[in-house]
């Protein structure tokens, strides 16, 4: 990311806005909301792992690996940002059952991220920049979807989602610069 955006020669944002926004319909509850991103980080989760079983460079499964520890602890982040809201529930094992989205982050599911992306995930860099993707995508979504949300509750708790993200972004371009 040295030189800005002056400096990108990369890809571009392509697709429609209103990609992933069918997840919510502006009513939703701050424990609600939670459970959507929190099914959007499973969903991606699911997606480093299957990839790092499936794809040939170790070093690039390896990174994989790293990125679905990172969601592992991103819903632990948002477990306990639900527990505020819904203090019956004592263990993660009780939100596994309640999430509401199959999607993942971004808000596509895997197979159609795949049948766009499949065959350019092969190296380190390549892993990097469609994770990089992924995540901006996510603090973009629920940006998007803040502005959707009526509940000045929920608002915040989407930009506290936002600000996870942006940190995630921040770690992945520390991880590009150490390959």
């Amino acid at each position: 990311m040295s030189g800005g955006i002056k400096a990108w020669h990369g890809a571009k944002i392509a697709g429609p806005p209103e990609v992933g926004m069918g997840l919510v319909t502006g009513k939703e509850s701050p424990a609600e909301m939670l459970l959507i991103a929190y099914g959007m980080e499973e969903g991606l989760g699911s997606f480093y792992e299957k990839m790092g079983n499936d794809v040939p460079d170790p070093d690039a499964a390896r990174l994989f690996g790293q990125l679905a520890t990172m969601d592992d602890r991103h819903k632990g982040v948002i477990f306990e940002l639900y527990r505020e809201y819904q203090k019956d529930v004592t263990s993660v094992d009780e939100l596994e059952g309640r999430y509401l989205s199959k999607a993942m982050e971004g808000g596509l599911t895997t197979d159609e991220f795949l049948a766009a992306n499949k065959g350019s995930l092969d190296t380190v860099g390549d892993v990097l920049n469609m994770a990089m993707m992924l995540e901006a995508q996510a603090l973009d979504l629920y940006l998007r979807y803040s502005r959707r949300c009526e509940e000045p509750v929920t608002q915040k708790v989407l930009h506290q989602l936002a600000d996870e993200e942006k940190a995630h972004l921040a770690m992945l371009g520390q991880l590009r610069d150490t390959y």
